[in-house]
Protein backbone atom coordinates (compact mmCIF):
# COMPACT_ATOMS: atom_id res chain seq x y z
CA UNK A 1 0.00 0.00 0.00
CA UNK A 2 1.11 3.54 -0.72
CA UNK A 3 0.50 5.73 2.32
CA UNK A 4 3.02 8.38 1.28
CA UNK A 5 0.55 10.89 -0.09
CA UNK A 6 -1.87 10.20 2.77
CA UNK A 7 0.88 11.14 5.19
CA UNK A 8 1.06 14.58 3.57
CA UNK A 9 -2.68 15.02 4.14
CA UNK A 10 -2.18 13.88 7.73
CA UNK A 11 0.45 16.58 8.27
CA UNK A 12 -2.02 19.16 6.94
CA UNK A 13 -4.78 17.96 9.28
CA UNK A 14 -2.50 17.89 12.33
CA UNK A 15 -1.14 21.37 11.55
CA UNK A 16 -4.69 22.65 11.05
CA UNK A 17 -5.78 21.28 14.42
CA UNK A 18 -2.77 22.82 16.17
CA UNK A 19 -3.46 26.15 14.44
CA UNK A 20 -7.09 26.03 15.59
CA UNK A 21 -5.91 25.22 19.11
CA UNK A 22 -3.64 28.26 19.06
CA UNK A 23 -6.48 30.42 17.81
CA UNK A 24 -8.85 29.11 20.47
CA UNK A 25 -6.35 29.85 23.23
CA UNK A 26 -6.51 33.56 22.34
CA UNK A 27 -3.01 33.93 23.77
CA UNK A 28 -1.35 33.78 20.36
CA UNK A 29 -1.83 36.45 17.71
CA UNK A 30 -3.47 35.26 14.50
CA UNK A 31 -0.39 36.55 12.66
CA UNK A 32 1.66 33.73 14.18
CA UNK A 33 -0.66 30.87 13.24
CA UNK A 34 0.75 30.36 9.69
CA UNK A 35 4.27 30.35 11.12
CA UNK A 36 3.28 27.81 13.77
CA UNK A 37 1.57 25.61 11.16
CA UNK A 38 4.65 25.77 8.93
CA UNK A 39 6.98 24.85 11.80
CA UNK A 40 4.72 22.01 12.92
CA UNK A 41 4.64 20.79 9.32
CA UNK A 42 8.44 20.92 9.10
CA UNK A 43 8.81 18.88 12.28
CA UNK A 44 6.22 16.36 11.14
CA UNK A 45 7.96 16.13 7.76
CA UNK A 46 11.13 14.93 9.50
CA UNK A 47 9.11 12.49 11.60
CA UNK A 48 7.40 11.23 8.45
CA UNK A 49 10.75 10.70 6.73
CA UNK A 50 11.99 8.60 9.63
CA UNK A 51 8.78 6.68 10.43
CA UNK A 52 6.73 6.27 7.23
CA UNK A 53 8.31 3.93 4.68
CA UNK A 54 6.53 5.45 1.64
CA UNK A 55 6.92 9.10 2.66
CA UNK A 56 7.22 11.22 -0.51
CA UNK A 57 10.72 12.49 0.32
CA UNK A 58 14.08 10.77 0.44
CA UNK A 59 16.16 13.38 2.25
CA UNK A 60 15.73 15.73 5.20
CA UNK A 61 15.58 18.98 3.22
CA UNK A 62 12.82 17.68 0.96
CA UNK A 63 10.96 16.23 3.96
CA UNK A 64 11.10 19.62 5.68
CA UNK A 65 9.86 21.34 2.51
CA UNK A 66 6.99 18.86 2.12
CA UNK A 67 6.09 19.42 5.77
CA UNK A 68 6.20 23.21 5.52
CA UNK A 69 4.01 23.24 2.41
CA UNK A 70 1.58 20.89 4.13
CA UNK A 71 1.52 23.14 7.20
CA UNK A 72 0.89 26.22 5.09
CA UNK A 73 -1.86 24.32 3.26
CA UNK A 74 -3.62 24.07 6.61
CA UNK A 75 -3.88 27.85 6.84
CA UNK A 76 -5.03 28.00 3.22
CA UNK A 77 -7.79 25.50 3.95
CA UNK A 78 -8.84 27.62 6.91
CA UNK A 79 -9.04 30.74 4.73
CA UNK A 80 -11.13 28.98 2.07
CA UNK A 81 -13.51 27.81 4.80
CA UNK A 82 -13.75 31.30 6.32
CA UNK A 83 -14.41 32.93 2.96
CA UNK A 84 -17.12 30.42 2.09
CA UNK A 85 -18.81 31.07 5.44
CA UNK A 86 -18.55 34.86 4.91
CA UNK A 87 -20.10 34.58 1.41
CA UNK A 88 -23.00 32.51 2.72
CA UNK A 89 -23.75 35.06 5.46
CA UNK A 90 -24.18 37.92 2.95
Amino acid sequence: MDFGIASVAAITVIAYLIGQGCKASEKISDNWIPVICGCVGAALGIVGLKVIPDFPATDAVTAIAVGIVSGFAATGINQVYKQLIDKNSD
